[in-house]
């Protein structure tokens, strides 16, 4: 989903088509250059859905394997616009890891979440975000969505400019900040617009989800199946609306219901962070010797107290070829990664204390893993560049300074942390270049196969009370709870919640409506 703060973070701190990109995926290294694997997609393709025959050529596709790093690579062809199907294509990046077993029935799909998030990269990492069991039985198959690292990859700024974009200044506190902050929201829409011209348009979930489904015929499979976390699950459960019939063993991990608003996600989120937070606290406190201080409630309003310092003056940072200080948005981006995986709580101890002392440089560490930005100063991904075309395609925000005001009074009230830093991300879809072509609606998914839908109780990003309101919205849904702290369940140190969905995706057993599970 949104990398929680990332699109007021990327404010505060938020093309190459057909053959050409194809190249320039070889030329990354993505797309193998040499002999097949041996393992090849059967030429025989499935019948074209019916409805969708402006696509065959498109749907008959026959995907070439190659071997890569990390497994089989191959490049999927899909319509830029898939309502000129005959017009412009774009090459969407494929790795498939084989089943250990050497003999797959059939694959799994996989999205990281996000959105912007590399489904290719994640796909790496087969044998630790499946079960032993499921790696044994079928392949994992992974893509880079339309606009994402090696698929028509939407560039707005450079490395230099995105580091002043994601430093800069994330709750205004004057109106003059106020229009510095629109100003430069409205900045970075339009240099996404004006660089990335043919693709800026058509990054959409539902256009993703349609790919997914020419993949799902390149892969010769006649249902899909489907492993989708954190924003994977609105591209999972868009799909299942689209495409109902043809889910197969689909699960939903951190889930974004599809029928939330903008604003009931960012005080949802607003909400999540502020409870991650504080089980951090409690937990650092009840560690003894926390740097915060002695209560829960003294270390939050310690954390209060120092943003609100750097914000004022910002700490100096060592061994970084551009970013010298430690700002707010840096700040907050640092002590937000850390609520994702509650095992790097120690790690944003140690650096909070440092922060505390005056140094900044460990804090800034930790920010620049959010944003994917190396100790040499360059981005490896473009994730913080592809999520605001995404959320501003999937629906409309507010530019309007009376309306921003009034939820950040309203969010700071149910999470006094993080409200006012969420309230002032809706401004940048407000003044996005590109009018929205979606709008929140519920998905219903009549006639699909059973869909597991996963919710973590602490989860920062996806509350927990999203999972039960997607699980009540489709006709065929079981819930699966986590009773514990970070973002989404599965293979997160659970065996209750890890069995359920190994056994789900190698024999299809249909876990247990309402299961709850604790950690190991």
């Amino acid at each position: 989903m949104r990398r929680a703060l990332a699109v007021v973070a990327v404010l505060a701190l938020a093309i190459g088509l057909g053959f050409a990109l194809t190249g320039t995926l070889r030329d990354r290294g993505v797309l193998g250059g040499g002999t097949p694997s041996g393992r090849v997609t059967p030429t025989t393709p499935l019948p074209v859905p019916s409805g969708a025959e402006e696509l065959a050529t498109f749907y008959s596709q026959t995907l070439s394997w190659q071997k890569c790093t990390g497994g089989e690579c191959a490049a999927l062809t899909v319509p830029l616009d898939y309502a000129a199907p005959t017009g412009k294509t774009i090459a969407i990046a494929l790795l498939r890891v084989p089943a250990r077993s050497g003999s797959a029935r059939g694959s799994i799909v996989v999205n990281p979440g996000g959105p912007g998030g590399s489904g290719v990269d994640f796909a790496k990492l087969a044998n630790t975000i499946v079960g032993r069991s499921v790696r044994d039985d079928v392949d994992i198959v992974g893509f880079d969505p339309r606009g994402v690292a090696r698929s028509a990859p939407i560039r707005c700024l450079d490395d230099a400019q995105m580091d002043t974009y994601l430093g800069g200044e994330p709750t205004p506190d004057t109106p003059a900040e106020e229009l510095a902050f629109l100003d430069s929201a409205r900045a970075f829409g339009q240099a996404c617009a004006q660089r990335n011209p043919d693709v800026i348009g058509h990054v959409s979930t539902v256009e993703v989800a349609k790919d997914m489904d020419v993949l799902r015929a390149a892969l010769r499979e006649e249902k899909l199946s489907y492993l989708g976390m954190s924003y994977g699950t609105l591209l999972g459960a868009t799909y299942a609306g689209l495409f109902p019939t043809r889910v197969g063993r689909m699960v939903l991990d951190g889930v974004v219901a599809p029928d939330l608003t903008s604003a009931e996600v960012a005080k949802g989120q607003a909400v999540g962070f502020d409870r991650a937070t504080r089980a951090y606290v409690e937990s650092c406190v009840s560690e003894g010797k926390c740097p915060l201080g002695e209560s829960v409630d003294a270390a939050l309003t310690a954390i209060q107290d120092f943003l609100a310092r750097v914000d004022a003056t910002p700490l100096p940072v060592s061994g970084d070829p551009r970013v010298t200080e430690l700002t707010e948005g840096w700040a907050s981006m640092g002590i937000a990664v850390a609520m994702y995986d509650q095992t790097s709580w120690p790690v944003l101890t140690d650096a909070l204390a440092s922060a505390l002392r005056g140094d900044g440089t460990a804090l800034q560490r930790l920010a620049n893993y959010y944003a994917d930005r190396s100790t040499s100063g360059t981005y490896s991904g473009n994730m913080l560049q592809a999520i605001s075309a995404v959320n501003c395609l999937d629906q409309s925000d507010t530019a309007d300074l009376a309306a921003i005001h009034a939820h950040a009074v309203e969010y700071a009230a149910a999470a006094p942390l993080w409200g006012r830093f969420l309230a002032w991300g809706e401004a940048i879809c407000g003044v996005w270049p590109v009018p929205a072509t979606s709008k929140p609606a519920p998905v219903h998914a009549p006639g699909s196969a059973p869909i597991v839908v996963v919710g973590t109780t602490r989860d920062p990003a996806t509350i927990y009370e999203w999972a039960v309101q997607l699980r009540k919205q489709l006709d065929n849904a079981v819930l699966l709870t986590f009773e514990g702290d970070g973002h989404t369940a599965y293979q997160r140190g659970s065996s209750c919640i890890n069995s359920a969905i190994d056994d789900y995706f190698v024999d299809g057993t249909v876990p247990k409506d309402g299961l709850r599970c604790t950690p190991d």
